[in-house]
């Protein structure tokens, strides 16, 4: 009895064992490696496209694979996107950064076909491990008129780049029109060891409204802005987490009652973090001590046409994108050192945060304490300075707030493109 009950044993594993051998290599090897695309400016729908080796999930619980992407705009104009993989489940601990650098003359169609490239070579660590690695192929392409090892020619622009922009709008209706002219230009210029940054731009806009009362008199009511801006800054990297820099702005505003009024001053930054990971983290401290003049349009409530004083500011700031989500918040204060009871201050603040599978959170609020409107003009603002936003008026604080929510269930993947009736968007 018990000689054929070992034999009955044995048996069944000689017939179960080429199934269970069979099954095990398969079930080791995924089809295809699960990604969460984090990322706030890509094309997705052209990446799904494009890229078909992969996955796309709605939510980073179900990836094999988290891309968080992050960009910054770069000293020649363009912007540098750093896409950070990282590995999740079977994966994890398998994580690295790649890096595409936009030119400043590319079209969105070339930003696309350029960011897909990047994150193409990026999962193609992932993709090896799967079932389809064996359609993979490495293609090579050699740079065009310069052989392979050759250095690059010497930019005969030292690093400076020149933009200028110029546009308008007008719009109207039976009883009102408008108009806006605006411009700028700019001249930038960053390396590792400096940045330098100077802007000038104006914008002039009117609007023109017919009342007309129950007699059919009609009255013509003109609204007219003007604002001009100069700025410039130069700082220099003295460190990981130091760096020094030179603030100038000259500016004019009818809305704020400046004819003239122009600000110099100087000051440190510390980084709590090293500067080379401010695409995903940064906590800045900056002090800047300064001195301002200012001419008005019209005299003052403190019956000045024109002053000079001396100024400090400082300014704590945070920025984080985490896989957990992205967060941003900025304390400000600023105090004339001529009269101290002079002082603004502000907070404000943003988050978009993950809580669980499917389910976030954003909100965003601001609020300012104001104590330093010197350039006020004297007299009582009229119902139209008013209504038409011509004149700030007093005020003691500013606040605003919103927050919201979003929960999203059902299939995990996100892989179909299907833009009929979409109206070309």
């Amino acid at each position: 009895m018990f000689t054929r009950l070992i034999l009955g044993v044995f048996w069944a594993l000689l017939i179960l064992a080429p199934d269970v051998e069979a099954a095990g290599p398969q079930a080791q090897v995924p089809a295809k490696a699960r990604v969460f695309l984090d990322c706030n400016r890509c094309d997705e729908d052209y990446l799904k496209e494009e890229i078909t080796f992969i996955d796309y999930v709605r939510n980073r619980e179900d990836a094999d694979v988290h891309v968080l992407v992050t960009t910054q705009d770069t000293g020649g104009g363009g912007r540098q996107w750093t896409l950070k993989f990282i590995g999740l489940g079977a994966y994890q601990g398998v994580d690295q950064t790649l890096i595409y650098n936009q030119p400043q003359t590319a079209t969105p169609a070339e930003t696309r076909e350029g960011f897909a490239e990047v994150f193409r070579l990026g999962l193609v660590r992932y993709a090896s491990n799967t079932a389809l690695a064996d359609r993979l192929r490495v293609t090579y392409k050699a740079p065009e008129g310069q052989a392979v090892g050759t250095s690059s020619k010497q930019d005969p622009w030292n690093y400076w780049v020149f933009r200028i922009n110029a546009g308008g709008d007008v719009n109207g209706e039976e009883l009102s029109s408008g108009r806006a002219f605006r411009g700028s230009v700019s001249a930038n210029r960053t390396t590792d060891d400096w940045r330098m940054s100077f802007t000038t731009g104006g914008n002039y806009r009117d609007s023109e409204f017919i009342l007309e009362d129950e007699d059919g008199q009609r009255e013509t009511i003109l609204s007219v802005s003007r604002n001009i801006d100069v700025n410039g800054l130069v700082v220099k990297s003295l460190s990981q987490h130091w760096s020094l820099g030179v603030v100038g702005n000259v500016n004019s505003q009818t809305f704020r009652n400046f004819a003239v009024r122009t600000r110099i001053a100087a000051g440190p930054e510390y980084n709590f973090f090293p500067y080379s990971e401010s695409t995903r983290r940064m906590l800045t401290v900056q002090y800047t001590v300064g001195h301002d003049y200012h001419r008005y349009h019209e005299v003052t409530i403190y019956d000045k046409l024109e002053e000079q004083l001396l100024d400090q500011r400082a300014q704590v700031g945070l920025s984080l994108r985490q896989p957990w989500g992205t967060s941003e918040a900025q304390f400000t204060f600023s105090q004339y050192l001529t009269d101290p009871s002079k002082y603004s201050m502000g907070l404000f603040g943003g988050a978009e945060i993950r809580i669980f599978k499917g389910f976030s959170v954003e909100f965003f609020g601001e609020f300012s304490r104001t104590r330093d409107q010197i350039y006020l003009p004297r007299g009582e603002a009229s119902t139209e300075e008013i209504l038409l936003r011509q004149r700030q008026l007093a005020t003691g604080y500013q606040y605003f707030f919103n927050a919201g929510m979003s929960y999203s269930f059902g299939s995990i993947f996100n892989n179909i493109v299907n833009p009929r009736f979409g109206g070309g968007s």
